[in-house]
């Protein structure tokens, strides 16, 4: 018997396939280990003798028992999956922002400072001073629209 079909060495194989997909997730190798155990049965019970079945055995299972039970895994064992607000824009909508270059009257541009840095702003027509607090109203390109804030939070 040679090593290709050796049942203990597909078994082994198998088993040691199985219990990597505990190092390397992916819902990949536990198939491969699995055909590769089923392979260990059938060259044991004598269905296949030959080193070209078994390994063309093996790939045809593998591929088999992937494309059948990979989604069922996945929706059993679940995963951290959550979904977070990607417009950043939402999150600074409101806020108060601290005026550092006069802007206005007019349109006048000017600076704020958000989230430790500069930006451009433009105001609502009147004149917001530096050292004022300004909110946030809208993004215009580039820019942000503040308005003068009347009480801070």
């Amino acid at each position: 018997m040679t090593f290709a079909n050796d049942v203990i060495a597909w078994a082994s194989v198998g088993v040691f396939l199985m219990v990597a997909e505990l190092v390397v997730p992916g819902g990949i190798l536990v198939f491969l280990g699995s055909a590769a155990v089923i392979i260990a049965a059938l060259l044991q019970f004598g269905v296949i003798e030959h080193w070209v079945h078994a390994f063309t055995a093996w790939f045809i299972i593998s591929i088999v028992l992937l494309l059948a039970f990979r989604n069922l895994g996945q929706s059993l064992v679940g995963g951290d999956s959550r979904i977070d607000n990607t417009d950043e824009e939402l999150d600074v909508y409101g806020k108060q922002v601290p005026v550092i270059a006069t802007i206005g009257p007019g349109n006048k541009k000017g600076r704020i400072l958000l989230q430790g840095t500069e930006w451009s702003a433009l105001g609502d027509g009147s004149e917001i001073k530096a050292g004022e607090v300004a909110t946030i109203i809208c993004r215009d390109n580039i820019s942000y629209v503040v308005e003068r804030c009347t009480d801070r939070q």
